[in-house]
């Protein structure tokens, strides 16, 4: 039992140590192996330490065992499709073919070596040594390295565009004379360069021969339809544009007409934008048309004129003369909208737009409105001895004031209600004082009504604000009743020269004041009378009469080549120089309300005589002065 298991401890050990020679030399192989395997590796990446990874290529190209200058330079030696390959741009049927490099797109191999050599060196050893044994089993091929120059891209686009494009034509409209003319739009074409672009791009970096289609888009006209305002302006320039006065004017005027031919200088068409769209627009040359409306203005203009009234002394009350005329001013700005609105519309009549003023006194106003209850004054002057002439000129003037109304606070103008003097509005030749000379002329004899204005006004107590006297003394306005001249009366005229000399008074009484004229050939005399309200004012007056008299120069003598021989004519007649000062004090409730003065200095006044040539002998004696001023 005992050798048995001596026997059996043996065999245990020796097989133990068999084991542990075993292990002891697979050990020692292990170590072996891994050293070499180690050895072989240092060895591999000592190779590559400056070399490209087995199994790398660049578009192809293999690389792999090359430094990086060496791989630039075979990249650079084998990548010629930059400058051989063909892109084609296509735009229809049309075709351009450039290299790649000619638009624009080129090689880097330095950039491109770089990456190769930078395969399987990145990461940990684990990751590093993963991808280097992928590349060599499998390969590892990168893209080339690129640098495209867009700009140079752009430009050939650019120079493409030229002869791709199109450009888009809007329609217009001329008139032409009286003519209306269309002229059609055009869609045009656009290179869409980014886009073109794009495309290009992503071919180019294919690295292959290939076709790309140009994006030219269509590009439509702003303006689509002319018809309608050339329609419009068909019918405009069919007819000649009336203007016309509003109805009820009586003093109608007009029309104003503008024949086609004018009408066309003053019509065009404006190019109207709403958002994306746009239009082309009638439209009437408002400048102009408002500078004629500007100047025919003054000639339609009215100014509001009161009514005219007679007092009747029997009843005390007014009676109408002469109906009140409304004022009407030409609105310019109105009238011009009226006028675009109608054209717009094709309508060829166009009613003028006005704006009217009332007077300040109606047509139905009575004496107890306005004040005007009594005759406050009445005046005479006499004309014995006026030619026919001279009488027709006064009756022509007096009746300008007949019915006439005077606001209460109002300065009253004899010029300006006297108006143009002239033949067409009913005077005569008659004799007048004029550049130091009597002198036929238009409107001799009216300066008797102002001098009997004057009196009236004198008398009845109101102010004067402007008042000339005449040249020399006037033996007609120092005359009374029965032609018995007193010289009481010399200072007491007022001389008339519209536009230049005037006479203006106040009515400075609460009242309006009527005024009333009548003359009476027969007894060749001009009565004036005031109408109004009786506020209790008198007048005191006193004057100086003639004083300083100067005779007159001696006669003058003057050949007249058109009278005949022997005759003698005088043409100026003789009067005494004087001076006069006339005190007016005028009192109210038997208060003094106000003193005035005036003063008059007469020029001695030469006689003149015309004779015709070969005349012998003394002209004959001076005469009184006939009716002059």
């Amino acid at each position: 039992m005992h050798t048995t298991t001596y026997h059996s401890q043996r065999r245990a050990q020796r097989d133990r140590d068999l084991l542990e020679k075993a292990l002891l030399s697979l050990a020692t192989g292990a170590v072996g192996f891994f050293f070499f395997f180690l050895l072989a590796l240092g060895g591999f990446e000592l190779l590559h330490l400056t070399r490209i990874y087995p199994g790398v290529s660049v578009a192809g190209v293999p690389v792999g065992g090359l430094t990086e200058t060496a791989a630039a330079r075979r990249l650079s030696e084998r990548l010629v499709f930059l400058q051989s390959g063909q892109v084609t741009l296509r735009d229809g049927d049309r075709t351009w073919v450039y290299t790649p490099a000619q638009l624009g797109l080129f090689l880097d191999p330095e950039a491109s070596a770089r990456a190769a050599f930078s395969v399987g060196r990145q990461g940990n050893l684990f990751q590093r040594l993963t991808t280097q044994f992928a590349a060599w089993r499998d390969g590892r091929g990168l893209p080339p390295a690129l640098v495209w120059d867009e700009r140079r891209a752009f430009e050939v686009l650019t120079q493409l565009a030229a002869e791709t494009d199109v450009a888009v034509v809007e329609p217009t409209l001329q008139i032409n004379g009286t003519e209306v003319v269309v002229l059609p739009g055009q869609t045009g074409r656009a290179l869409d360069l980014p886009t073109s672009l794009g495309l290009l791009s992503a071919q180019l970096h294919s690295l292959q021969n290939g076709s790309v289609p140009l994006v030219v888009n269509e590009v439509r006209p702003v303006i689509a339809d002319i018809e309608g305002q050339a329609d419009l302006a068909r019918r405009v320039l069919s007819q000649p544009l009336s203007l016309v006065m509003p109805p009820n004017q009586g003093d109608q005027q007009g029309p104003w007409t503008f024949d086609p031919a004018t009408l066309a200088g003053l019509l065009g068409f404006e190019r109207v934008h709403n958002g994306d769209e746009a239009s082309y627009q009638l439209t009437l040359n408002s400048q102009a048309l408002g500078s004629y409306l500007a100047e025919l203005g003054p000639r339609l203009a009215r100014y509001p004129q009161n009514p005219r009234f007679t007092f009747n002394d029997s009843t005390g009350q007014l009676e109408l003369l002469q109906p009140g005329v409304i004022g009407r001013a030409l609105d310019v700005e109105a009238s011009l909208a009226s006028i675009r609105e109608k054209v717009m519309r094709g309508e060829h009549n166009v009613e003028l737009a006005f704006t009217f003023t009332p007077p300040p006194v109606s047509d139905q106003a009575t004496g107890a409105d306005l004040g005007v209850r009594e005759l406050v004054i009445s005046q005479f002057s006499y004309f014995y001895g006026s030619g026919p002439e001279r009488i027709q000129n006064i009756q022509a003037a007096a009746a300008r004031f007949h019915g006439l109304l005077v606001p209460p606070g109002a300065t009253f103008s004899m010029a300006e209600a006297l108006g143009d003097i002239s033949l067409e509005n009913g005077y005569a030749e008659a004799l007048i004082i004029s550049g130091g000379r009597t002198i036929q002329g238009v409107g001799g004899g009216v300066c008797q009504v102002s001098t009997t204005l004057f009196r009236t006004v004198f008398f009845g107590g109101y102010p004067v604000v402007e008042r000339h006297p005449h040249a020399y003394r006037v033996s007609y306005y120092e005359k009374e009743d029965g032609n018995r001249r007193n010289p009481r009366l010399a200072g007491l005229d007022a001389a008339v020269f519209v536009p230049l000399v005037d006479f203006k008074f106040i009515n400075n009484s609460s009242s309006w004041l009527l005024m009333e004229t009548y003359v009476n050939p027969t007894y060749s005399n001009i009565q004036w009378k005031f109408y109004s309200t009786n506020d209790g004012r008198s007048v005191d007056w006193e004057t100086t009469g003639p004083t300083n008299v100067k005779e007159a120069p001696k006669p003058s003598y003057k050949e007249n080549p058109d009278l005949p021989t022997g005759e003698v004519k005088q043409v100026d007649y003789a009067a005494d120089g004087a001076e006069i000062r006339v005190i007016r004090r005028v009192y109210k409730d038997g208060a003094l309300f106000f003193e005035d003065s005036f003063y008059t200095e007469y020029q001695p006044w030469q006689a003149m005589y015309e004779y015709g040539p070969g005349t012998e002998g003394m002209p004959p004696e001076d005469t009184e002065e006939p009716a002059a001023e």
